[in-house]
């Protein structure tokens, strides 16, 4: 005897979100190597210009572990894009400072990844898209604000860089 699949009684919305995040990160992605960056790098440039901010915060912001920051650092290092200096207000705190250079690429890049968002919402008719962020971001700060907590952390997808 063959055992039946149970029958779905709603839409998989982890598929849902999985899929069409992957999808928007993977177009990101390609989008942002036109400037020679990743995400992770314009992160890091938009919200260092900001305000004076340590690597620490900067990773709390663009939800990075510690390797993950330096190495991100690292690449903006060394393609002239931000550096590590000393804080104005704690001397023993390093911050992200941008270069010039940097802060030209980080306007570029956001014009990138407004472009991207504006294309991806540009699929849904006029009406659905403050549906669909308002709801998102519903989401994103209330019931889905702060991960499980989980025996055997869930991994998530690493992205790749060609």
């Amino acid at each position: 005897m063959t055992a039946m699949a149970p029958t779905s009684t709603a839409p998989d919305l982890s598929f849902l979100l999985d899929h069409t995040g992957h999808v928007l990160r993977t177009r990101m992605a390609a989008a942002l190597a036109e400037l020679g960056l990743t995400a992770r790098m314009h992160c890091v440039l938009v919200h260092a210009l900001e305000e004076e901010r340590t690597q620490i915060q900067l990773a709390e912001i663009g939800d990075m572990d510690k390797t993950t920051m330096v190495v991100t650092v690292d690449a903006l290092e060394q393609a002239g894009l931000a550096e590590r200096r000393p804080s104005s207000t704690d001397r023993r705190a390093r911050i992200i400072a941008v270069t010039e250079d940097g802060a030209r690429i980080a306007e570029r890049s956001q014009e990138i990844v407004d472009r991207v968002h504006r294309e991806a919402l540009a699929a849904l008719p006029e009406e659905e898209r403050e549906i669909l962020l308002r709801a998102l971001g519903r989401l994103a700060t209330g019931h889905l604000a702060t991960p499980a907590e989980n025996p055997q952390p869930v991994r998530r997808a690493r992205q790749r860089t060609s």
